[in-house]
């Protein structure tokens, strides 16, 4: 199950060719309840927070649709402050909280050997790359000022402008 707004489009299309079973919009309606009605109420057992900018919003709706015991959570962690952090909600249902942050020489053998299997059309997910001159167009069109369908943006400094 893969959320995300209308400005999403392109991505969530995407990840359901690549197999997402369902994919949420978060600004239509109870994001919630969707989550909720699609397990049958039993909420997921894993949420992988890989919103940027959004604020705490992800985080309360990932600590609310995982299970009720023992889910795990995977986060970015790129806020400074999170006020109000719902400790308590987290502790009563044994959420393990994990950080995004770093990752092992073995992950990126793993992340390789996947890449080059070819069991995934995973080159659609680099869908525009600009040479370096070009940074302020890259990242207005990541941020969704280009009018374009990002999913995934490459700065190539070797790429002739």
């Amino acid at each position: 199950m893969v959320t995300g707004t209308p400005r999403d489009a392109a991505r969530l299309a995407l990840a359901r060719e690549l197999g997402a079973d369902h994919t949420v919009d978060v600004t239509d309606g109870d994001p919630l309840r969707q989550i909720l009605d699609l397990t049958g109420g039993r909420g997921v057992d894993v949420v992988l927070d890989c919103t940027a900018g959004a604020g705490t919003a992800p985080v309360l709706l990932a600590i609310d649709a995982l299970k009720r015991r023992e889910g795990v959570m995977v986060v970015q962690g790129e806020l400074a402050a999170f006020p109000d952090f719902p400790l308590k909600k987290l502790t009563e249902k044994s959420i393990a909280l994990k950080s995004a942050r770093g990752h092992s020489y073995r992950a990126c053998e793993l992340a390789l050997e996947q890449l080059a299997s070819g069991r995934f059309p995973l080159e659609r997910l680099a869908t525009h790359s600009y040479p370096l001159a070009e940074t302020d167009r890259a990242i207005r069109t990541v941020g969704g000022e280009g009018g374009e369908d990002a999913v995934h943006v490459s700065l190539l400094p070797w790429a002739a402008a």
